[in-house]
């Protein structure tokens, strides 16, 4: 287990401890990073678990999956003053979840929303991912329709809006886009927006929950998509926005409101990559040119021109200051 406070992520691998020692080392990630809990050994079964905390203001996200135990939320742990909710959603496989005199099984692309507040048991039937986010009552009562009623109910309706959430939750833990307070609130904020959307807004919520946070989610989608296919010379905004579902106007205008064009942004990923080919040594022998189309330009005399308003230097003096 590792933990880094600068950004607030802690990490348990099973491969990484001991078997005699994971029970213990588990619990206390649990009680560390997610909830106070006990963990029930199913007899004859290793523990398997692989999980990622990435804690946030009044957010606290949870990805990975545990197998070979029973996480229980015990009657006598309930007194602890928690009353946290927290939104799992099931990537794979099979969880079951006991809360509120309920029984439920979650199958794939399936949710729930349990509160710390009951005495609830999760058991992962069948091996598989997971995804949860926990926040404080507070956050989430005053922006859905009835917050009690959300609680212990199979959530099967709502894909497209879940996707959007994890897709964002995930990159912000995979790219370490909150290391630093105000991207941390910023990050944390669009996720309330995002969860809101998925249990259920009141109307006064609705539309400043898909204002910020579904904008916020495609933006980053956006932004991903573009830096993952930026060598293509013909990625567009159009084809960007197809791929997204929006219209290449909308696009554009999230970009705008971000400070940067869809145009600047390709281009800026583009030298970004030539920058780092440039500098590594399995490109040494590539000429610059045949790097500057690599990475999608198509005229090597704009490349040079840009390259140099990026960083001061000729594409050349970058490629020799790295020998």
């Amino acid at each position: 287990m590792s933990g880094n406070e600068d950004v607030s992520i802690l990490r348990f691998s099973s491969n990484d401890i001991p078997e005699a020692e994971r029970v213990t080392t588990l619990r206390d990630f649990y009680c560390r990073g997610v909830v106070k809990a006990e963990l029930e050994i199913r007899e004859g079964e290793p523990i398997m678990a692989s999980l990622t905390a990435h804690s946030l203001p009044n957010a606290q996200l949870l990805l990975g999956t545990l197998f070979g135990a029973k996480l229980v939320r015990t009657r006598q742990l309930v007194v602890d003053g928690d009353d946290s909710l927290a939104f799992v959603f099931n990537r794979s496989g099979t969880i079951g979840v006991t809360g509120r005199g309920r029984d439920l099984l979650l199958g794939p692309g399936e949710a729930v929303l349990a509160s710390a507040e009951d005495a609830t048991t999760f058991e992962r039937f069948v091996a598989g991912d997971c995804f949860s986010m926990r926040v404080p009552r507070r956050v989430l009562a005053p922006i859905i329709m009835d917050v009690d009623d959300a609680v212990m109910r199979v959530i099967k309706d709502r894909r497209a809006e879940i996707s959007v959430l994890v897709d964002y939750a995930t990159s912000l833990v995979r790219e370490h886009a909150s290391a630093t307070p105000a991207l941390r609130e910023l990050g944390a904020g669009h996720l309330h927006d995002l969860l809101a959307l998925v249990l259920g807004p009141n109307d006064e919520a609705r539309e400043s929950a898909g204002r910020r946070g579904a904008k916020a989610a495609r933006l980053r989608k956006a932004k991903g998509l573009i830096a993952n296919n930026c060598w293509r010379q013909d990625l567009s905004v159009a084809a960007v926005a197809q791929e997204l579902g929006v219209t290449p106007r909308y696009l554009q205008r999230l970009f705008e409101a971000d400070g940067k064009t869809f145009s600047s942004f390709l281009i800026d990923q583009r030298l970004k990559r030539a920058h780092r080919m440039l500098r590594e040594p399995e490109f040494a022998d590539r000429p610059v040119s045949s790097i500057a189309y690599d990475v999608g330009f198509g005229d090597l005399s704009y490349f040079n021109r840009r390259f140099r308003r990026a960083y001061g230097a000729t594409p050349s003096d970058v490629r020799s200051a790295a020998d």
